[in-house]
């Protein structure tokens, strides 16, 4: 399937590597982008070669600055919740893929972008890499999970202090208030995303898509529910071949060959 504003290629056999291509506007989201991320990650679910994902952004200069500012300066109320309510749903695909998902930012990801990083499980950044939620510098909030997310992955204050004054962090700081997983140069960050989800592709992916489920669906949950539907994907890894064959392995003190079932 052919793309316009963003690229797709596979690498090493179980990495699919999705890159937002509008570099003449800092790979700016509009709606084309969101329908074409749409299309490519109801293509990666359905391939089961793919075991880790990596999204990225094109250039030296961001990930993503954000939504097109041009396109929304011309939308009514209703339009613009049309909009977020279709962003929701690219982003809600991305969220639900059964196979880890690692953002490597490359520059820039604010607004949209860092809403759109936040909808992977994993986060890397270059050094040059800023983060934030600057709409409150437009009259808006954000749209695209911004309010939520972050708050889950900084903690309500911090969230806050960044979505009312707009202020924008560098990546440094971003990972010290764990909203980035890793801090690497930015010639050293794709290879450092690659080797990541390379370690990740060598593991059983119906595994890892309960493993994710577990710790996603668990986040939402009390205590107590979240145990219990722990327990029930944990059960659930005892169906799969992957299981004896990595109980197997283990025993007999070699890697383990998967075969995904």
């Amino acid at each position: 399937m052919g793309y316009s504003v963003i690229d797709y290629q596979i690498v090493q056999d179980h990495i699919a590597v999705v890159t937002l291509s509008r570099p003449e506007s800092l790979n700016a989201l509009n709606r084309q982008m969101f329908i074409e991320l749409g299309l490519v990650f109801s293509e990666i679910e359905r391939d089961n070669r793919i075991k880790a994902v990596i999204l990225t952004g094109s250039g030296s200069k961001a990930f993503s600055a954000g939504a097109d500012v041009s396109e929304l300066q011309r939308l009514s109320a209703m339009e613009a919740r049309n909009f977020a309510l279709a962003a929701y749903r690219t982003q809600d695909q991305i969220c639900s893929l059964p196979v880890p998902t690692i953002a490597a930012l490359n520059g820039y990801a604010l607004g949209g972008g860092c809403e759109l990083a936040m909808c992977c499980d994993l986060r890397l950044a270059s050094e040059n890499a800023r983060l934030g939620q600057p709409e409150i510098n437009l009259g808006i909030i954000p749209g695209g999970g911004g309010t939520q997310r972050l708050a889950r992955l900084v903690g309500v204050s911090r969230a806050k202090e960044l979505i009312f004054t707009g202020k924008i962090i560098p990546a440094r700081v971003a990972y010290e208030w764990g909203l980035v997983n890793r801090v690497v140069p930015l010639e050293e960050l794709m290879e450092t995303a690659i080797k990541l989800a390379g370690e990740i592709a060598t593991k059983s992916r119906p595994v890892l898509a309960l493993a994710k489920s577990a710790i996603d669906r668990g986040s939402d949950m009390d205590l107590t529910h979240a145990l219990h539907y722990e327990i029930e994907c944990f059960a659930g890894c005892f169906a799969t071949e992957d299981h004896h064959e990595g109980i197997k392995a283990f025993l007999e003190k070699r890697v383990p060959r998967y075969t995904d079932r």
